[in-house]
């Protein structure tokens, strides 16, 4: 097992959202934009690595987050941008330049109000399974 996957999955997770058509328009980042950020946006968050390995070879499982901001009053803005997300992700997932991504599963979703209750927030989390 080795980390060498999360390079690659985070690269391609940014690729493959980037080309979707369901999210032209909507920034994506791996760090909470200078002020906060504004409108909808994507962040992809946090990630932990498990060794996978097993009588076929080495693997890690990578359970990830990637998450929708949005300063649009409601939920209907980023829950819209949540459903293009995941469909991107579990239909048709992205291809890593660095080993290969087995599997990819939505884990859960968890949507929530922020601060004085003016911005929204989705966490989806996902697990990939890639081998090397």
């Amino acid at each position: 097992m080795s980390y060498a996957g999360a390079v690659a999955l985070q690269a391609a997770l940014y690729e493959h959202l980037s080309g979707q058509p369901a999210l032209a328009g909507v920034p994506i980042h791996d760090a909470v934009p200078h002020g906060g950020g504004r409108g909808t946006w994507i962040l992809i968050g946090p990630e932990e690595v498990r060794d996978a390995s097993d009588g076929s070879g080495r693997g890690a499982r990578h359970d990830f987050t990637v998450s929708v901001m949005s300063d649009a009053a409601g939920f209907l803005a980023a829950k819209r941008v949540a459903l293009a997300l995941s469909d991107a992700l579990v239909t048709a997932p992205p291809v890593l330049d660095r080993g290969r991504l087995v599997r990819l599963d939505f884990l859960k979703a968890v949507a929530r109000r922020l601060g004085s209750g003016d911005a929204r927030r989705i966490d989806l989390t996902f697990r990939a399974r890639i081998e090397e």
